[in-house]
């Protein structure tokens, strides 16, 4: 695997800007507001297949939203958010401080394997670097998800078919078709490509499949 250090170092500083100047709203995770947060989240949800006894890694979790969300699907909810960000950490402990189901901790992976590894918008922003830099780490994070997903993963991506008088520089916009095949010929036979909401994104969802 690629040492990502300096671009997790440049995605924490990116964050914690964020968080500093909106606090823990959709705008302080970068999103437009809580409608399409949740719409996300619907989307992302759907590789849940039960409602009990439910484990999840939430890979970039922000200020602990996805919790929010989950906690009122979930029963007996096992749950560990992780961020690269300090002041986003810090903020998700802060708002979650009475709930014994949530754990948070700074870092790039999560420290447990869960039955199922979430990761929300963490492919957005590339910032300086170029489109082949940027899908080298999406790349190394798909990785991390396979690995510590014991039933499986799901992820969103901005899209390439996005109106070109919308699209901005330092966002990255992915073709949904090549991120499907890489994901289906690398990690799992049954693999789906969530295209079908009104958002300027896509959401992969991966099942572990087992021989």
């Amino acid at each position: 695997m690629n040492d990502n250090t300096r671009i997790h170092q440049e995605v924490s500083d990116y964050y914690s800007k964020k968080i500093k100047q909106h606090g823990d709203t959709p705008q302080g995770v970068d999103w437009n507001g809580e409608e399409s947060q949740i719409i996300r989240f619907q989307q992302l949800s759907k590789l849940i297949n039960n409602d009990v006894n439910v484990s999840v890694n939430d890979l970039g979790c922000g200020y602990g939203s996805y919790y929010d969300y989950l906690k009122t699907h979930v029963k007996n909810l096992d749950y560990q958010g992780i961020d690269l960000s300090s002041e986003m950490i810090n903020s998700a402990v802060a708002r979650q401080k009475n709930e014994n189901t949530a754990h948070f901790l700074i870092a790039n992976k999560p420290s447990r394997i869960a039955d199922y590894c979430i990761a929300s918008g963490i492919f957005n922003v590339k910032l300086e670097r170029n489109d082949e830099e940027w899908w080298a780490y999406v790349q190394d994070s798909l990785n991390i998800l396979d690995e510590y997903s014991r039933l499986g993963f799901a992820f969103n991506c901005l899209t390439s078919y996005s109106d070109a008088e919308k699209m901005r520089e330092y966002l990255f916009y992915a073709d949904p078709l090549k991120t499907f095949d890489l994901c289906k010929r690398k990690y799992s036979r049954n693999v789906a490509l969530l295209h079908d909401y009104d958002l300027y994104e896509f959401t992969i969802i991966v099942r572990k499949t087992y021989e």
